[in-house]
């Protein structure tokens, strides 16, 4: 199920790649000169900017050090570029809405309208809550199994996957946690850890995959199965942090591990007779027609919602059903064992 999840991040971070690439707008000869413009006399139109006294890479120009910019203005990185992007590309786009164009990207990016500067809000929200579902799913997840469910004489849990399910949460958390964060924000850290925190979702998320599919309980199988996987998921992550983020190469480990977990899951449901495997079914189609959100990619409604916030929605549900599934197999799981027992 987890595996399943991944799936669908895997495909949207694919389809971010393309947005990568130089964009129609921030090509546009009218965009740029008000780049240039902007960076001179720190003015966009009527409105001006106090910390335009710099150029764009951040360096004073014939000013005391006193009168740099603020540390927390650095810190939410709305600094004099960025600004000026911001303004020049909002008013390009009127002059554009003016003439009936239609909106195009900047930067990669389509045009969204900050709100209380938060790059993209639709997409922040969106990850927020299902931030909060991933944590509300763990929190009934431990409760069920601490304390509705049969405990062993040691007081552990019966079900073997517990402490997978427990750092499987732990890794969603913070990936949705740095979604919403790179969505606020989009700069090369925010970008790193965003990426880094996918990365090791997915991976984790395979290791997971195999283990609860083939049935691995035994210890010494889980290390043989999950030592290889985890050195090679911490080396990819060094790599794209240290030496090159590789968009095109972080594509190819995504879609290997994602697919590869979509096979697993689809021979697992096929074969079970889990009386919650319509649960699987029913997440793998939802995150199909997510992924078609990536695929058909819009310009954002009044300036907010565009396919990839939509997409962001998509997983709210489904982190719903995902942890249902959990649940219900922890409940099954304890329950067949039990019954060995006696």
């Amino acid at each position: 199920m987890a595996g399943s999840n991944l799936i669908r991040l895997s495909f949207a971070l694919c389809f971010l790649v393309a947005s990568l690439d130089a964009s129609e707008g921030d090509a546009d000869p009218i965009y740029m000169v008000c780049l240039e413009e902007c960076e001179k006399s720190g003015c966009v139109g009527g409105k001006c900017f106090q910390h335009c006294k710099f150029s764009s890479d951040g360096k004073p120009i014939d000013v005391p050090w006193y009168l740099q910019e603020p540390l927390y203005q650095k810190w939410k990185r709305w600094d004099c570029g960025s600004d000026c992007r911001y303004y020049c590309m909002v008013a390009r786009e009127e002059e554009r809405q003016k003439l009936g164009g239609k909106p195009v990207k900047y930067h990669g990016k389509w045009p969204f309208k900050r709100v209380y500067a938060i790059q993209e809000p639709a997409a922040v929200a969106f990850s927020a809550i299902t931030l909060a579902l991933q944590f509300h799913g763990w929190i009934t997840f431990f409760i069920l199994l601490n304390y509705k469910l049969p405990l062993r004489p040691d007081k552990r849990p019966y079900y073997e996957y517990t402490g997978l399910w427990h750092i499987y949460a732990i890794l969603a958390m913070n990936f949705w946690f740095w979604s919403a964060v790179c969505h606020s924000r989009d700069v090369e850290l925010t970008e790193k850890l965003d990426y880094s925190a996918a990365v090791a979702l997915i991976g984790f998320s395979f290791i997971l995959t195999i283990l609860r599919a083939f049935d691995v309980r035994d210890e010494a199988s889980r290390i043989m199965v999950a030592a290889p996987l985890i050195a090679f998921v911490t080396t990819h992550i060094l790599y794209l942090n240290f030496y090159k983020l590789d968009y095109g190469l972080n594509m190819k480990v995504c879609m290997v591990m994602g697919v590869a977990q979509l096979l697993i899951w689809g021979g697992w449901v096929s074969v079970t007779s889990h009386p919650s495997r319509w649960k699987v079914w029913l997440f793998n189609v939802g995150g199909i027609l997510a992924v078609l959100l990536e695929i058909y990619d819009f310009p954002p409604y009044k300036g907010f919602l565009d396919a990839h916030a939509l997409w962001h929605a998509a997983n709210i549900p489904l982190a719903y059903i995902c942890w249902s599934f959990v649940r219900d197999d922890a409940e099954f799981r304890t329950l067949t064992l039990l019954k060995k027992i006696k």
